[in-house]
């Protein structure tokens, strides 16, 4: 877990800083290394924010979420987090955040996320961290001949972003 003081956190600090900045609320799940990070950025610069924590793990909140929503199961907190965003923007993680990108994304590539939460909602994807996943999902079009289109709008879901600021600049002419 990138802890203070490390480049990714420093970056992701950064990120909340510049989300707060530019008006917006920090919404993540609630707990330490970047999820922290974006969220004391956020504070730090007199934002707002929510963490989704889950009772499954008892650990609290960290200390620079202000408003603590607890979901009672991991499939409730994924929910939770992706009816409150009005955009994803998907830093370096694990496999929890894994899960967050590939469920946003195949809900918004089947059009179940417009029945569920509202629509198509810009995805922010940090490169080069997770460019290897984007490329390996490519690969369905050469699995998938008979239909090449759907490769390409489901690659038209997710922009890769390279800095905050790139991120903050998509989201304030997207938004």
């Amino acid at each position: 877990m990138p802890g203070e003081g490390s480049t990714a956190y420093v970056e992701a600090q950064r990120l909340g800083r510049l989300l707060a900045e530019a008006g917006y609320a920090v919404c993540n799940g609630g707990y330490g290394g970047l999820m922290e990070a974006t969220a004391r950025g956020a504070r730090e610069a007199g934002g707002h924010t929510i963490g989704i924590t889950c009772v499954l793990w008892s650990r609290p909140a960290n200390p620079w979420i202000v408003q603590e929503v607890r979901a009672e199961t991991f499939s409730e907190r994924l929910m939770t987090l992706l009816a409150r965003g009005d955009a994803y923007i998907v830093l370096p993680g694990g496999t929890g955040t894994l899960a967050e990108l590939a469920l946003a994304w195949e809900m918004m590539n089947k059009s179940s996320l417009s029945e569920t939460v509202g629509g198509r909602k810009p995805l922010l994807v940090m490169a080069p961290y997770w460019q290897p996943v984007i490329d390996c999902l490519q690969q369905e079009g050469q699995l998938n001949e008979g239909d090449p289109g759907w490769v390409a709008a489901a690659m038209d879901i997710v922009t890769l972003f390279q800095t905050p600021e790139q991120a903050v600049e998509h989201l304030r002419k997207n938004l």
